[in-house]
């Protein structure tokens, strides 16, 4: 039930910051999401939140072009920060999560702003693909799943629900692209649809592997029902960038 209210209340939110809030309301969404997932993550993985969030935001405010040089920038800074640590084996270990931090979350939110400035039905469509897949895989895989999808990382997954999550997905995808995005092909839209689910579902996997490693069972607790900020946008943390890279080479 809890995760139902949850969802309730989030959705809405979701769907008006993305579709019809003026742009910097959106941008400011995006923002605190992407800062609520950084505190998150930095929790999980022990490293220096405040050059992450500083660094960031700076990564989200910036004009494109100058994206790669502020990522390149924030590496050195991160590097600097192992000449302070009394052991550089973890000091460093603490730069490289830094800087994966920055990538994963700020850069991931960061094409999820490029998305926007295309369509902001682009950006909806980045968002939802693994929220639909997420609902069926949920349910069909807590009633008909057998087959774990991989265990050692996160034993309540199956392959019935990560087939679910693809399926509904790619019929979510074929029904709303080719009505938001006048142009768009059938074909065209289950492509999207299905390379996007699944890099959603590695997404998912790949912070349950985080967590695993950290030994903790949630990101966090702000979400009931669904654990932290960074537990309910894995998937779209993957999704967002394939989704922008795809467009990028169409268009």
């Amino acid at each position: 039930m809890k995760r139902v209210l949850t969802a309730l209340v989030l959705v809405p939110v979701s769907v008006y910051a993305a579709l019809f809030a003026p742009w910097w309301l959106f941008f400011a969404v995006a923002a605190i999401l992407a800062v609520l997932e950084f505190r998150e993550y930095a929790a999980i993985t022990g490293c220096f939140a405040p050059l992450g969030y500083a660094a960031g935001l700076l990564i989200l405010a910036a004009p494109q072009h100058e994206t790669v040089l502020l990522i390149l920038l924030s590496t050195l800074a991160a590097m600097c920060l192992t000449l302070a640590a009394k052991d550089h084996a973890r000091g460093f270990a603490g730069a490289a999560a830094l800087v994966l931090g920055i990538v994963y979350i700020f850069g991931a939110w960061k094409t999820g702003i490029l998305l926007h400035d295309i369509n902001p039905n682009w950006l909806m469509f980045g968002l939802a693909i693994n929220w639909i897949g997420d609902t069926g895989a949920y349910y069909v895989g807590k009633n008909f799943g057998r087959h774990k999808l991989a265990p050692a990382v996160s034993p309540g997954k199956s392959w019935e629900g990560a087939i679910a999550s693809v399926v509904t997905g790619v019929a979510f995808g074929m029904i709303y692209l080719p009505l938001a995005i006048k142009g768009t092909s059938l074909a065209i839209a289950a492509g999207l649809a299905l390379v996007s689910n699944i890099a959603g579902q590695v997404g998912d996997l790949a912070e349950s592997a985080i967590k695993r490693g950290a030994g903790v069972k949630d990101s966090g607790t702000l979400l009931p029902g669904h654990g932290g900020m960074l537990d309910r946008l894995d998937s779209t943390m993957f999704s967002l960038p394939v989704l922008y890279t795809l467009l990028t080479f169409m268009r």
